[in-house]
């Protein structure tokens, strides 16, 4: 097992990595924009950009709906790029669709070498998780990393750059039937984190997660 780094240390020897964070979601069941609900000082964008930035992320990019004003004004305020925020045209055809934007967008860092998919909507991850996630992708450079916790895969994915790129040209509907089909090594990281398998859909899960963290 890597040894973990103390949470505010970036990984400065690991090959450079960038960030998906999928921000393109209805928000149906939560009944207000999941993205933009308080949490912990800031919003839950806010809180997903710091723990990616306070990691290292080469390059973070967020993938939104068109026309999404008020996510687009909150991006604004944490001084987040303009260029760095993708557009997916059709968001209702699923989160997948917004995965195979990212991998389509012209405006990634060449010196990237993989990247994590990230759900909009984990702000409560311990940052430890994310680092030995990490670490652990670094060590098995090539190969689709995941979290493991309770006999299940989680989120975030990291893949890296031959995964990324099989994404612009492929012809499933979801990650898990691509992440199935492709020709590369697939690994897991177990971790202790009873925040991965939890989901931020509805309002009770907002307030639960609030407890749990």
């Amino acid at each position: 097992m890597p040894q973990l780094k103390t949470q505010n240390s970036k990984l400065k020897t690991a090959p450079a990595f960038g960030v998906v964070i999928l921000g393109a979601g209805a928000s149906s069941r939560m009944g207000r924009p999941k993205l933009l609900l308080p949490w912990r000082g800031t919003t839950v964008i806010g809180a997903i950009l710091r723990q990616w930035r306070d990691l290292g992320a080469r390059q973070i990019a967020v993938v939104h709906r068109p026309g999404d004003a008020t996510l687009f004004a909150e991006l604004d305020r944490l001084d987040f790029p303009a260029e760095d925020r993708i557009e997916n045209p059709q968001p209702e055809r699923g989160m997948f669709s917004s995965v195979v934007c990212a991998a389509n967008w012209s405006g990634w860092k060449n010196q990237i070498a993989s990247w994590a998919v990230a759900l909009g909507d984990q702000p409560h991850l311990n940052p430890d998780t994310l680092r030995r996630l990490l670490e652990f992708s670094a060590q098995n450079a090539g190969a689709v990393c995941q979290p493991e916790f309770g006999g299940h895969t989680r989120h975030p994915v990291i893949l890296p750059r031959a995964a990324f790129a099989e994404l612009k040209c492929t012809r499933t509907a979801t990650l898990s039937d691509f992440l199935k089909q492709i020709a590369l090594p697939r690994v897991q990281c177990s971790v202790a984190d009873a925040g991965l398998p939890l989901d931020m859909d509805t309002p009770d899960d907002y307030k639960r997660l609030h407890n749990f963290t």
